[in-house]
């Protein structure tokens, strides 16, 4: 039987909720543990607060890394980790004070996996040496320790925290590389599509053009020289002659008929383009609203209509940090197409137009369409646009 499949996340967050079980593992020997507290001079209840501090943490540390691995946290979801964060922190240390133990500076050691997932690299590399050295008042209070003894023991643990740090930050910055892989799969998608159907469409009116220029022109000519033909010949010949004129003329209209129906369905379907580009997106929610049937005509208004949804996605995704994308694509009723997104993200004060927006703005203005964008700080990223299927090249 196979084995289920666990992600390199997961496995972190399981790898080190098993170093906090074994960092429990004192515990387990309550006569021992009380008997030596009572001979230090502390009092028995101090074992209840130490296991009451224990299981606070890894409760605390259970709820932290539930979620790890997701993309744009709000605000204040944010503020509420930091928090965590903090409490994690205090409870190593009563920990460590409580038992006159460096258990503590295990606990910290769990921490730091957790903090490339809420900080940015720098401010958590600042706070995981922070944190590490903060047990140095609590190793330079038993009183066979020094403060240099203390202080070379803390060091001991922080190299052993800054492993656990990098190693979480290279899972991160892969599981956000593997992320943005499956976007651009998702690109790549949508565009062999675009190109399926442009190929489809050049295909069928090479076709069309050929039965008209060359079976066309040879039919015609062949009616016209059976007709001639039928007025130099007499007779049974000339009865075969008009039979072959006849064939000739059906041949010609099946032709014709033929080349009207390739000719009717010359639009791209965009569609499945669509379809593919939104599928798949890493972190976002997609709502696509899509018209019955979405072809266009003209194979470039088609590349821009897909660029434009494209470079929706990749802002909504890099830099609103929405959870959810609301996009529509409309027929407006005036021989255009009709964008409309919109997203639930952290939007900002003042809009910023980058080399994505302003490259979708030269499209659409090369075509004599339009681009509106509304932003706002909290109040997420509104996008209309108007492409004309008709009028400006």
């Amino acid at each position: 039987m196979a084995l289920p499949y666990i992600n390199h996340v997961q496995l972190l967050r399981y790898a080190s909720l098993f170093t906090y079980a074994c960092v429990g593992i004192p515990l387990l020997q309550y006569d021992t543990v009380v008997t030596d507290m009572i001979e230090r001079g502390r009092p028995a209840y101090f074992y209840d607060l130490w296991l009451g501090c224990y299981i606070t943490f890894g409760l605390v540390f259970w709820y932290l890394t539930h979620d790890m691995g997701v993309r744009h946290p709000t605000w204040l979801r944010r503020v509420w980790q930091i928090a965590l964060l903090l409490l994690l922190n205090a409870l190593a240390l009563a920990v460590g004070w409580l038992s006159q133990s460096q258990l503590s500076a295990l606990f910290l050691v769990v921490v730091s996996v957790t903090l490339p997932w809420i900080l940015p690299p720098p401010v958590g590399l600042a706070w995981m040496v922070l944190q590490n050295f903060s047990v140095l008042p609590i190793f330079a209070s038993w009183p066979t320790w020094s403060f240099t003894l203390a202080f070379m023991q803390s060091s001991l643990y922080l190299g052993i925290s800054v492993l656990s740090f990098v190693t979480s930050l290279v899972a991160k910055q892969q599981a956000e590389a593997r992320d943005e892989q499956r976007r651009l799969n998702a690109e790549l998608r949508a565009t062999r599509a675009l190109l399926a159907e442009s190929s489809r469409l050049g295909e069928r009116m090479r076709i069309s053009r050929e039965l008209h220029d060359l079976v066309g022109h040879h039919l015609t000519a062949l009616s016209l020289n059976l007709e001639v033909a039928s007025h130099l010949v007499a007779g049974q010949a000339q009865e075969h002659v008009r039979q072959a004129q006849s064939v000739a003329r059906l041949l010609l209209s099946d032709v014709r008929e033929v080349v009207s129906q390739l000719r009717e369905d010359d639009s791209i379907d965009l569609t499945g383009a669509l379809r593919g580009l939104v599928e798949g997106v890493p972190g976002l929610a997609i709502h696509l609203e899509l018209p019955p049937r979405f072809a266009v005509d003209d194979a470039r208004r088609a590349q821009v209509l897909l660029r434009c949804a494209q470079e929706i996605i990749t802002n909504a995704v890099r830099h609103a940090g929405a959870r959810n994308l609301w996009l529509a694509f409309e027929s407006d009723g005036k021989d255009g197409i009709a964008i409309r997104a919109r997203d639930d993200g952290r939007g900002a004060p003042q809009l910023k137009h980058g080399n994505g927006l302003n490259g979708m703005r030269e499209r659409l203005s090369q075509f004599g369409g339009r681009l509106d964008i509304v932003t706002a700080k909290g109040e997420g990223f509104a996008l209309d646009a108007w492409l004309p299927l008709e009028g400006t090249q």
